[in-house]
């Protein structure tokens, strides 16, 4: 009996309705796809088209076979209880990396669970063996002062705040990718790890091997792709805020700046400058000439950013022609009222590529036609007011089958209209991602947190979290969103410490919803989305003004370096922000570092993450010599020290004395 075949490049397996095939994409890994009672679709979510590769294929028995691409060879076995298939992978010394769970006998288990759902999909259950000593790091942004992964449960869904990104890197030397975009779950635990799509067609997963985890990396972004180069504009300091409502005041805060002579890359100016969501226009109350703004910041060497957002309120002078056109998410039953604020809501469907087209032109016509290259998307999760997935269908198909690419093709709307209008330097900012999010200039925040100690410490794991995701453009509001009153002491030294944080994550960009606010309303009465309080470096005392500055100037002196780090992650896919086990993964302690990380490869930070305290702990990794950029002094390698960082430094360090230009600045 005849369950294996080879055909072409591939190998394939059948048994009781269940195709499984394996091929060779991309150097070092492979592809797995399995379908029921059909054949396998060959479309891709997320996984370029491979360079051609040969793979080694030996089908050794009726009962065994295996395929090799590199360094890594995947080893199937029909099982002899029930016939079910068992998938072992193996890197090039053969040490198993990953294996399937087996049948159990008599339990009759299944690696592969399809459990069918009416109209043909299916609920799929994946189930790997677990190393217990194994560590997990990857998959996007979630919430937690953790690095290790292993013994989480994760959602695999997008949330404001929230980014699930199904890709890890693990300790035993393999990355792997779940290649389905439904909305699910995954369970890391110590005995199994379980993939959950809600609903889906068929399986694939894609699994790569390599000798450190910089090879790991360079490999999945080889095959999901990798971001452009960074803008000059993004090497540099960005002001935010909740939110410069018009247009004097936007002028008035740059030509500060300039007047300090503090230098600043971007002026954003956020939400509700629109009449309605929708609307993709300038309020002429408020920003009467938005084309003079523009070019009067260009002037000063501002570039500017506006806010977009996916929600189209039902009083939107777009709406109407956009809900004949089919440009709108869909509700599966009643009103179609996805979010609340400032009015009724529906989603714009970014996966439509008539509303990509529809959305562009107007973006182009009241805001690129205006001299604006950047933008800020918004609200890309999609933020749906209950998160309830299963209420709801794009143009791609039902959000619990595909709901997860949502916020990429909401980038590639825009990237692809700045391209197509000759731009070529495109960063836009945008507050979730998804596989192969990073192609389009995508460039993550961690969404609305709070103002506190706390989130900042997992801010930390996220940054990290999303390099390895292959996500190497990301940052923070820096202070926080939620909370944080202006001239509170408290508030104040938190802000500065994030700050300090801030000039060492890829761009550097300060934003908050400040306490306490002012109501807007405008000439015909009606109350407006408010405004908070100042949140400009001058804002929060003369001391922390100058400890500020002086972080603004440090970044400017870092720009040569930020950007060959830019290049790096541009030509390789390479975090800008990386875990001390990126650069040392031979030093095993560097593997449970939560609050300290290399910006690129030559800058250890270690950011005070507690209040009032003017000292940590840090862990200096061995193979290198480490000089503190504040005194000069030099550390050896493989050993912790207590440093002393009073308010207006935190401990930095730099690599063998290199980047010694900071020496002193600090």
């Amino acid at each position: 009996m005849a369950y294996f075949e080879k055909l072409g490049n591939t190998l394939t397996f059948r048994e009781d309705g269940e195709t499984v095939r394996v091929e060779p994409w991309q150097r070092d890994s492979l592809r797995v796809r399995a379908c029921m009672l059909g054949e396998i679709q060959e479309e891709s979510i997320a996984l370029l088209e491979p360079e051609p590769c040969e793979a080694k294929i030996v089908i050794e028995n009726e009962l065994k076979a295996s395929i090799t691409n590199g360094k890594i060879t995947a080893v199937l076995e029909v099982q002899p209880w029930g016939k079910k298939l068992r998938i072992t992978f193996l890197n090039q010394k053969g040490e198993v990396l990953l294996r399937e769970i087996a049948n159990g006998g008599a339990l009759c288990l299944r690696a592969h669970d399809f459990k069918t759902l009416p109209g043909g999909n299916y609920r799929l259950k994946v189930s790997f063996d677990a190393d217990p000593k194994e560590k997990i790091y990857g998959m996007g942004q979630y919430q937690q002062e953790r690095m290790n992964l292993k013994g989480c449960n994760l959602e695999l869904a997008h949330r404001n705040s929230q980014a699930s990104i199904p890709f890890y890197v693990s300790s035993l030397g393999y990355g792997f990718l779940w290649h389905n975009a439904a909305v699910g779950e995954v369970h890391f635990g110590t005995n199994t790890t379980e993939w959950v799509a809600r609903s889906t067609k068929q399986l694939d997963y894609w699994i790569t091997a390599g000798d450190t985890p910089a090879e790991i990396e360079e490999h999945y972004a080889d095959a999901v792709g990798k971001v452009p180069m960074m803008p000059e504009y993004g090497l540099g300091f960005w002001q935010c805020k909740l939110r410069y409502y018009n247009q004097e005041e936007v002028l008035n805060i740059a030509r500060e700046y300039k007047k300090r002579n503090i230098p600043l890359d971007v002026l954003v100016i956020d939400y509700y400058h629109w009449p309605r969501c929708g609307d993709y226009r300038f309020d002429e109350e408020y920003f009467p000439d938005p084309k003079a703004m523009v070019a009067e910041l260009h002037e000063m060497g501002i570039e500017t950013m506006v806010s977009v957002w996916p929600q189209v309120d039902t009083r939107s002078e777009n709406y109407e022609e956009m809900k004949q056109k089919g440009l709108l998410v869909k509700s599966n039953a009643g009103i179609d009222v996805q979010m609340l604020f400032h009015g009724n809501n529906v989603f714009m469907d970014a996966t439509n590529p008539r509303t990509r087209k529809y959305v562009w032109e107007k973006c182009k016509q009241n805001y690129a036609d205006l001299g604006i290259r950047t933008f800020w998307l918004d609200e890309a999760e999609p933020e749906f007011g209950t998160y309830d997935y299963e209420c709801y269908r794009y143009a791609a198909g039902p959000v619990e089958e595909i709901g997860n690419m949502y916020p990429r093709e909401y980038s590639r709307l825009f990237y692809e209209g700045q391209k197509a209008n000759g731009q070529e330097d495109i960063v836009n900012l945008v507050r979730c991602a998804w596989v192969g999010s990073q192609k389009y200039g995508a460039l993550v925040w961690s969404g609305d947190i709070f103002s506190s100690y706390e989130d900042f410490r997992k801010q930390i794991c996220a940054g990290l979290h999303m390099g390895l995701a292959g996500i190497p453009w990301w940052t923070t509001d820096i202070g926080g969103f939620h909370g944080g009153v202006t001239e509170d002491p408290d508030f104040q030294e938190l802000l500065v410490r994030w700050f300090q944080f801030g000039t060492f994550c890829p761009v550097m960009r300060i934003h908050g919803c400040r306490q306490p606010g002012k109501n807007i309303v405008n000439k015909a009465g009606e109350v407006r989305e408010w405004t908070g309080a100042d949140n400009e470096v001058w804002s929060f005392g003369e001391k922390n003004y100058e400890i500020l500055t002086k972080f603004i100037r440090v970044r400017e002196l870092m720009r040569d370096y930020t950007r060959s780090l830019m290049a790096e992650a541009h030509e390789k896919g390479t975090p800008v922000m990386r875990t001390m086990f990126y650069e040392f993964p031979e030093d095993g302690p560097c593997w449970d570092i939560t609050d300290a990380y290399m910006f690129g490869p030559d800058i250890l930070a270690a950011p005070i993450v507690y209040a009032k305290a003017t000292s940590r702990r840090v862990y200096l990794p061995k193979g290198a010599s480490w000089t503190l950029a504040s005194t000069g002094e030099v550390y050896e390698g493989g050993k912790s020290y207590e440093i002393e960082a009073p308010i207006e430094t935190l401990p930095l360090f730099l690599r063998d004395g290199k980047q010694s230009y900071l020496i002193g600045r600090i």
